[in-house]
């Protein structure tokens, strides 16, 4: 196994726990919303309210800050030039800081008229929920644009804990507003915990911070080198960005027009297939960027075309059974974690017809978050955000041609985005092909071959297991199900050879 490929193992080990934690924590977040929201209304002007600050956060810093600034702060890193490299830093605090809190405050003023954009299909009480509950929440992207540089600086250093971990704390803040606050206050009591949550998300990295040697002086050396660099880098990406979110917009436009429980169905939907994608893509592809970075940095680039590939290997090893495992229990897991208080037997069926849609995507979306980090690393930011682009169109052109086909309604914006998705994951790996100079087809194939054989022996034995089962209890239905499939994809991997096991186990295991 090459020495990269191992050091990201052992880091996805570490990250991984993290997440499955803050995953099990926002899935306990989801659970107590819905037992007291269900798919109301008023947990739609929640969710719609919430996409205008997330959407600033990501454009701005989020996604397209990590991805230009982690490359060039680790090249400082790698050339031992730690003071500029913290000058840097400083300098990208500070405008983060400024540039973020302009855009807020300016989006507080028209919240109203952004509200009505955003969800057009409300009435006019649900639009004003909408505005109210979004100019709370605007505080949120500032402090988590500060945060997000300081997740960057703390992963460039190969330090992955208490980023990974500040999701946790983002989470229990967001279940104290809605086990505490939201009886009293409603989905007030959501929106005070999304602020609670990134001033926490902030602070509990600070310390890692200090002890790596940063202190902050407000600098703002626009002729920086190294913020020069970040800015070419992250244009581009922002762009992809802003493509991502313009989608989920589109959506919620769309989606507000199509009965009151089509926003809540979807973005419940939507977090159950985030679940596994968060614990295992995520993970893996956090730890693998700075790895990919320092790869290309120093040059070794066949060493990072092998680990990329096994990197590869290893995440579609673990997210194709778990699509195809989450799209035949959808039923059983749905009504065992969230079927209670206000989220009935109404409310499980809209889930489940947007789940159903989603999960088999699960490994596209997961392959994507890979190959985009492969590309960053390469310092080529425009490549991913071409392709997102033409992405965005597809999907919207989906979406409208699919929500006016009567038996899909809102599963259709589900199943728009995956065939999207999809193709935006076959178009980045046939240019990273290219770029890295092959990526072994043959060695990549016969791997999925067997994965796939694996994984569908598991879905026939699940299925099977669920009929005959029938109206038992739903919690044994389940829980049994998940065990039978993970024993039986296990099994069957073994039994035709599989390698990723092999490898997994021997990468994360203690050294």
């Amino acid at each position: 196994m090459p020495f990269g490929e191992a050091r990201i193992a052992r880091a996805a080990g570490t990250v991984m726990v993290a997440y499955l934690v803050s995953r099990i924590l926002g899935l306990v977040r989801d659970c107590i919303i819905a037992n007291r929201f269900g798919t109301s209304w008023e947990l739609g002007a929640y969710l719609a309210a919430f996409r205008l600050p997330d959407a600033i956060f990501y454009i701005v810093a989020g996604g397209a800050l990590g991805s230009a600034f982690i490359p060039t702060f680790t090249s400082y890193l790698a050339r031992d030039n730690e003071d500029e490299a913290w000058r840097l830093a400083n300098t990208i605090f500070t405008l983060v800081g400024l540039i973020l809190a302009a855009i807020a405050l300016l989006a507080a003023v028209f919240a109203p008229q952004l509200a009505s954009l955003i969800v057009p299909g409300f009435d006019r009480e649900a639009k004003d929920l909408t505005a109210q509950l979004m100019r709370l929440m605007l505080i949120s992207p500032v402090v988590f644009g500060i945060s997000d540089v300081s997740m960057g600086i703390l992963n460039s250093y190969q330090h992955f804990l208490w980023p990974a971990w500040a999701a946790s704390f983002y989470n229990l803040a967001i279940i104290g507003g809605a086990a505490l606050l939201a009886p009293s206050l409603g989905v007030y009591g959501l929106a005070i915990g999304v602020v609670v949550g990134s001033f926490l998300h902030l602070l509990v990295q600070f310390p890692s911070l200090l002890a790596h040697g940063w202190r902050y002086r407000p600098l703002l050396e626009l002729a920086h080198p190294g913020v020069r660099e970040v800015g070419r880098l992250m244009l581009p990406r922002m762009l992809g960005i802003a493509a991502v979110h313009l989608n989920c917009i589109v959506n919620t436009i769309l989606a507000s027009g199509l009965g009151e429980e089509a926003i809540a169905a979807l973005d419940f939907a939507w977090k159950m297939m985030l679940l596994p994608e968060g614990i295992l893509a995520m993970a893996v592809a956090t730890a693998a960027f700075p790895t990919f970075s320092a790869l290309v940095a120093q040059g070794r680039m066949a060493e990072m075309r092998d680990t990329f590939l096994g990197t590869l290997q290893g995440v579609l090893y673990l997210t194709i059974p778990a699509g195809v495992g989450l799209f035949v229990l959808r039923y059983p897991i749905i009504q065992l974690l969230f079927q209670r208080g206000a989220f009935g037997l109404s409310s499980t069926r809209a889930v489940a017809w947007a789940l159903q849609f989603y999960a088999p995507g699960l490994f596209a979306y997961s392959c994507v978050e890979i190959a985009t980090r492969a590309f960053f690393a390469l310092h080529d930011t425009k490549t991913p955000v071409l392709i997102s682009l033409i992405t965005m169109g597809l999907n919207v052109a989906l979406s409208l041609a699919f929500i006016h086909l009567s038996p899909l309604s809102y599963g259709g914006l589900a199943l728009s985005h995956v065939i999207a998705t999809t193709a935006e994951m076959a178009a980045l790996l046939l240019l990273l092909q290219r770029r890295l100079g092959g990526l072994g087809g043959r060695r990549l194939l016969a791997p999925l071959l067997r994965m796939a054989v694996a994984t569908g022996l598991m879905g026939l034995t699940v299925s099977r297991f669920i009929w005959r089962l029938g109206d038992s209890n739903i919690a044994i239905v389940a829980v049994g199900g998940i065990s039978l499939g993970a024993f039986t994809y296990l099994a069957a991997s073994l039994a035709l050879g599989s390698r990723e096991l092999k490898r997994l186990w021997l990468s994360l295991r203690p050294r």
